[in-house]
């Protein structure tokens, strides 16, 4: 009776654990920008809500719908960075974590990058304390910023504009000095210069007839090269796709010339498979550590642009013979996917 207890027991868990790895598209029903950070066991995710910053924590994004979720800052009233609050990243850089995110005063041109720290252990817990604004000497318009530790030397990527008008954003690289300092100047390594990138007519006298779109700029390395993958076209049309940069890890990211641009999409609309405007990814890794796993959000239906209609979703990636990302298809809505496990190996 005891062994058969047991068993029903150990079933019971492994079954549970399994169920728990089993997930369909979208993760959550709605949220545009969604990022992940892996540590200790535990997977933090955070997506644009607008009014602050938001953490989730769990141990699968397969079961992201049932995470601890809470607001871990709230910005001040009136100031530089109290609206339209985009874009969040949370890391661990340095023996900290760290909230990048942009924001404005309730005016476009005025958005801006900024960064939090908190000391803490645990990101849910403890104080964030704002850093100040994330900026070089420029000062220009950005937004979409993310942070890389490579050989020693921290380095930020954001989607910026070279002036002061709206009409093209472009995507620029940094050293930072510390994880809230750039270090140097800015150096512009991608502009719109194929047609995919530049689907975005907004159809309004006050704004420029066509806006040219580079943004959402990720980091990713494997192996021996360094990608930068970036969401190109307009979110508001169903043509938002992702471009990618591919550098060798030996040469010297800041130089331009390092960078060569994919001449198509890596991944964009599937409206066979109801997935359009997929974009502003990011990337993370399996519990166990062995699968690549695509993070990005995507519209259920033609012609929902921007809004609120925007939902997360996740599907595992490969690797081409020549190391560059397969990222395939966007998956349909509903298809069953699992995630692997450490608790089932």
């Amino acid at each position: 009776m005891k062994r058969l207890l047991l068993f029903v027991v150990v079933i019971s868990v492994f079954s549970l654990s399994g169920r728990a790895q089993k997930f369909t598209n979208p993760l959550l029903p709605s949220g545009a920008d969604p990022y992940s950070f892996y540590k200790d066991g535990f997977y933090y995710y955070t997506h644009t809500t607008g009014n602050g910053v938001e953490l989730w924590k769990c141990k699968t994004l397969a079961d992201l719908k049932n995470a601890t979720h809470q607001k871990v800052w709230t910005p001040p009233a009136n100031t530089r960075y109290s609206k339209e609050i985009w874009a969040p990243e949370v890391m661990f850089l340095k023996g900290k974590w760290y909230i990048y995110f942009t924001a404005d005063d309730g005016r476009n041109e005025n958005h801006r990058m900024y960064v939090l720290e908190n000391s803490s252990a645990d990101p849910m817990k403890g104080k964030w304390v704002f850093k100040g604004q994330l900026k070089d000497d420029t000062d220009k318009w950005a937004i979409d910023g993310d942070v890389i530790s490579l050989k020693g030397q921290l380095y930020t990527i954001w989607s910026g504009w070279e002036g002061d008008l709206n009409g093209k954003q472009e995507i620029f690289i940094a050293k930072l000095k510390n994880p809230w300092t750039i270090e140097g100047k800015r150096v512009k390594i991608s502009t719109p210069q194929f047609e995919w990138e530049k689907n975005g007519d907004l159809g309004n006298a006050s704004d420029p007839p066509r806006v040219l779109v580079n943004e959402g700029p990720q980091f990713l390395v494997h192996n021996d090269k360094i990608f930068i993958v970036y969401s190109a076209s307009g979110c508001w049309t169903d043509f938002y796709a992702l471009g990618m940069l591919t550098a060798n890890a030996a040469d010297d990211i800041m130089k331009p010339s390092s960078w060569v641009k994919s001449t198509e999409p890596v991944f964009k609309q599937s409206p066979e498979n109801g997935v359009f405007a997929p974009g502003h990814n990011s990337f993370f890794k399996s519990p166990d550590g062995k699968e690549d796993w695509i993070l990005y959000h995507a519209n259920s239906e033609p012609g929902q642009g921007c809004g609120g209609h925007r939902s997360p979703r996740a599907q595992q990636f490969t690797w081409n013979a020549d190391g560059t990302p397969y990222f395939g298809i966007p998956v349909k809505t509903g298809t069953e996917l699992r995630l692997s496990s450490k608790e089932n190996k």
